[in-house]
């Protein structure tokens, strides 16, 4: 079963240390929540990122951020006493409070305007996928999308969001990770008919 977030923010963590090895880093976070239960090869997603715990003990745990990730995220950019939002993956059988989130950014956006009515660029890959009242997620935090235009969208962040999370720390300039709605690109793909379906292709032997 393929891992699954809901972009429930469960801890705002704080990133302890950056080792830097070669072209990667570890990363230690300080952190109670989510430590809870997590064992080494678990995954836990970081402002959204999903990453493999490599080290834990008693308030913190470790991962190792390769170079593909630190150049596709806001994670190159994190330094010792940075906050940072945690969610474990949703337990099955568990609540989906916000909606499916993977661990995949797709894009880095800038925040243009703060929150509560925050606004972020973002290029048209990410774009493309928004509509007014869809999902998005920013820095692994669920929202629903306000608006959208050529290059950037808003999203109401509510207090409470606000206070537990990176984003009512976020000021213009910011970088934040944006992972679109995994529906929007399957139906994408789907429309476009980009795979085809050995299940259609039969029906069509039969015709």
């Amino acid at each position: 079963m393929n891992i699954v977030f809901t972009g429930i923010v469960e801890e705002l963590g704080t990133v302890r240390t950056v080792e830097q090895r070669g072209s990667a880093a570890r990363v230690v976070i300080e952190a109670r929540v989510v430590t809870d239960g997590s064992r080494v090869g678990d995954s836990i997603a970081v402002n959204g990122c999903c990453l493999t715990v490599v080290d834990l003990g008693a308030g913190w745990w470790a991962a190792d951020a390769v170079a593909e990730t630190l150049g596709r995220t806001n994670l190159g950019g994190l330094r010792p006493g940075d906050p940072v939002n945690l969610e474990r993956p949703v337990a099955l059988g568990g609540r989906l409070g916000g909606h499916i989130v993977q661990g995949h950014v797709d894009g880095v956006g800038t925040v243009e305007e703060a929150a509560p009515d925050l606004r972020v660029s973002a290029e048209p890959q990410v774009i493309r996928y928004l509509v007014p009242k869809g999902s998005v997620t920013v820095d692994g935090v669920s929202l629903t999308v306000v608006a959208v235009d050529r290059d950037w969208f808003t999203v109401a962040v509510i207090p409470h969001t606000m206070q537990v999370t990176t984003l009512g720390r976020r000021t213009p300039g910011d970088s934040v990770n944006l992972e679109v709605d995994v529906i929007a690109k399957y139906a994408e793909r789907l429309l476009q008919g980009g795979v085809a379906s050995p299940y259609a292709a039969s029906l069509a032997g039969d015709i």
